[in-house]
């Protein structure tokens, strides 16, 4: 397969959220209790919400600066690439990526919605977390048609409200939902428990994908003297830790159509995790487990898609894990992300691999587009949306390597990347 006859949809990307996001989604009422950006001293941002205070971590917005400038240390909108929070900017930086359609993962409410699900006033996180959804919905996705898939956070402490929230928020076009991978974590129930089974059903009745991105499970990792290195390397094992829950509690078995995504959690894992829950599931039966005449691995497979960034080593067992269930992520602007190379690094792992074009296909954008229910040239005809066409619509934009410093001084030159909609 040539490069820019691909089609790609990266499953997992993220929003740096725009300082005026609230701006077009609240009651007047609510605006001077909305999440609101901050400038410290040395002009770093940070959203504050009720007494929390949430600094806009470097790592999370890297793209085009220079490595030596990574970090865990707070930044400004004034220092990212525009692309992190300005949706035309992130169009064309898509389009120079050659990627088509995108899903963008929060970063100020939580990877799965924690800000609000952990405020304290609970009536006034779920106007809050609406407005989320609307903005997301409505005014990121809804700019550009068939460029991005819908997703939405839900108010998980209250279960009435969560099933309303996922009705209405299918009815404005999500095809996905961001959850907790370990609730627990959180002081909610595990999903062991009958308590999430309203969630569960309605996700079936709406056909709707459960996300779970790595990140909020987290504090599962227990070590001591823990560092940075450890964390970003163990965080991919949260991902088996969320599956043991679904698979060996009653989740898959009970809800035979849930669709749940594991989200930057790679697929090395996979190999390993279908010969041991198979190997226990035959070895060990008096604990009692009934997975009918499948095997657990089978079940696994049946329910999920699970997306990698560079897995060459695992890659190669694709036709062992199971084509149907790969997808490719971009993970856009943080610092493991594919840009503006992305098409090139998917290629060379399937090449390396051995995929024909058929699986190819699958991996780039196939397997995301049936699962989400998402039609790629309902918008965009197949003609304009590979790779070469989509590049050739941004051949003017930047892709060298540009420092904080320099982001700054062209954002104050330039006040049209403060806003998501100027």
């Amino acid at each position: 397969m040539k490069t820019d006859d691909m089609i790609l949809i990266s499953i997992d990307d993220h929003v740096v959220e725009p300082p005026d996001m609230f701006r077009a989604h609240l009651p007047a009422r609510y605006m001077d209790q909305a999440p609101h950006i901050v400038h410290d001293e040395e002009g770093k941002d940070q959203w504050v919400y009720e007494d929390q205070e949430m600094a806009m971590v470097g790592l999370n917005a890297v793209v085009s600066w220079p490595k030596e400038q990574w970090g865990f240390n707070p930044t400004a909108h004034a220092e990212m690439r525009p692309g992190a929070y300005n949706v035309h900017e992130r169009v064309r930086d898509m389009n120079r990526n050659g990627v088509l359609a995108s899903m963008c993962f929060p970063s100020m409410a939580g990877f799965s919605g924690r800000t609000f699900q952990e405020a304290k006033d609970k009536d006034l996180a779920l106007v809050m977390l609406k407005a989320y959804n609307d903005w997301h919905i409505d005014e990121w996705c809804g700019a550009y048609p068939g460029r991005f898939i819908p997703q939405a956070i839900l108010p998980i402490w209250d279960m009435d409200a969560t099933v309303t929230e996922l009705r209405r928020v299918a009815e404005k076009g999500a095809r996905a939902v961001t959850m907790p991978e370990l609730p627990h974590v959180q002081g909610f129930p595990s999903y062991h428990s009958d308590s999430w089974d309203p969630f569960f059903s309605a996700m079936c009745d709406l056909d709707l994908v459960m996300c779970l991105h790595i990140g909020q499970g987290l504090n599962a990792i227990n070590l001591p003297d823990i560092n940075f290195d450890e964390y970003m390397v163990l965080s991919t094992q949260v991902t088996v830790l969320a599956v043991q829950d679904l698979l060996w509690g009653h989740a898959m078995r009970q809800f035979p159509d849930l669709k749940i995504a594991f989200s930057e959690g790679g697929i090395g894992w996979l190999p390993f995790l279908f010969d041991r829950v198979d190997r226990h599931y035959e070895n060990q039966r008096w604990t009692g487990q009934d997975f009918g005449s499948k095997r657990p691995s089978e079940v696994l497979r049946e329910h999920s898609l699970a997306c990698f960034i560079a897995d060459p080593t695992s890659l190669k067992l694709y036709k062992e894990i199971g084509i149907d269930m790969i997808a490719f992520e971009v993970d856009y602007p943080h610092s493991d992300c594919l840009w503006p190379e992305a098409p090139e690094a998917l290629l060379a792992q399937c090449e390396g691999a051995g995929c024909s074009d058929e699986d190819i296909e699958k991996i780039s954008w196939q397997n995301a587009a049936r699962f989400c229910r998402w039609d790629p040239f309902a918008v965009i005809p197949r003609s304009d949306a590979t790779v070469g066409a989509l590049r050739a619509q941004a051949q003017d934009v930047e892709t060298g390597i540009v420092s904080r410093e320099e982001w700054r001084a062209r954002y104050e030159a330039k006040p049209y990347y403060a806003t998501a909609s100027a």
